[in-house]
């Protein structure tokens, strides 16, 4: 895996985290409650801690193996994408409830990216 890979998947999320971060501060602002809201920049925060995270792999000389990658990538779908439409259906009366689980999920994911490249230290 080319490290092009995590530096295009890392621009993209932290594009996205500002777009959607944006939006929850302006936009959803006017909906959402304040728990929610709160809800919706955990998403936000955890999204572009670890975008940060790809673009720095990326650009690292590190050689980073696909596994690592893809625990973080899909972890980050799971977990941030999942507290938005859980947040967003829950303002608009329709809470989505199959994605609860999901998240956790999606953290677990993200921890076990880290404790994949805690390994791949040693």
């Amino acid at each position: 895996m080319t490290q092009d890979i995590f530096i295009a998947t890392g621009a993209l999320f932290g594009m996205l985290a500002v777009i959607f971060g944006a939006f929850g501060a302006h936009a959803l602002k006017k909906i959402l409650s304040t728990a929610q809201l709160k809800s919706f920049e955990v998403g936000v925060r955890y999204q572009m801690y670890h975008a940060l995270l790809l673009l720095f792999l990326g650009l690292s000389n590190y050689n980073i193996t696909p596994t690592v990658y893809w625990a973080f990538t899909i972890g980050i779908i799971m977990f941030a994408f999942s507290i938005y439409g859980l947040v967003i259906s829950d303002a608009k009366g329709r809470k989505l409830r199959f994605l609860g689980p999901i998240t956790p999920l999606g953290g677990l994911l993200l921890v076990l990216g880290w404790v994949l490249l805690l390994c791949s230290a040693f």
